[in-house]
């Protein structure tokens, strides 16, 4: 069935469900893990005011600090369940298409991520990157509320 599973994570406890489910699916089916933590480009995260006063390089160490936080907290959650898994933090992309790229490019039959669940015009609002990767992404694709 399943042979790699790309399990993306923003390090939240919304994600960690996903990260949980993520890893117990890839021990029943021996499957090796790619976790996947994306980060948006600095241009999007932060503009106007504070673009000022969190420079560009902060923005990036910052980034890359949390990126092995939370890959670290996966790959020891994998290293205790008996789960082969690597670690990638993507830089400067968009969550979706971010996971949905990195997916590809590592041969992933299988991704699993979080959603929010938000509904109707909160979801209009503020985007699900759950319904984007589901959109763009030509591998099956598991939603963990």
């Amino acid at each position: 069935m399943y042979r790699h599973i790309l399990i993306a994570t923003d390090g939240s406890d919304l994600a960690q469900r996903a990260v949980d489910q993520g890893l117990e699916l890839a021990k029943a089916l021996n499957a090796k893990v790619t976790a996947v933590n994306v980060t948006e480009p600095w241009t999007a995260a932060i503009s106007g005011e504070w673009a000022v006063a969190f420079p560009v390089e902060e923005y990036e160490r910052a980034a890359e600090a949390n990126a092995a936080k939370v890959i670290g907290a996966v790959q020891d959650a994998a290293e205790r369940v008996g789960v082969t898994c690597e670690g990638v933090h993507v830089k400067d992309q968009y969550p979706a298409e971010g996971i949905v790229e990195e997916a590809k490019a590592r041969g992933c039959d299988l991704i699993v991520m979080s959603s929010h669940g938000r509904r109707g015009i909160a979801k209009f609002i503020l985007g699900s990157q759950a319904t984007r990767v589901l959109a763009h992404s030509t591998i099956p694709l598991l939603i963990v509320r």
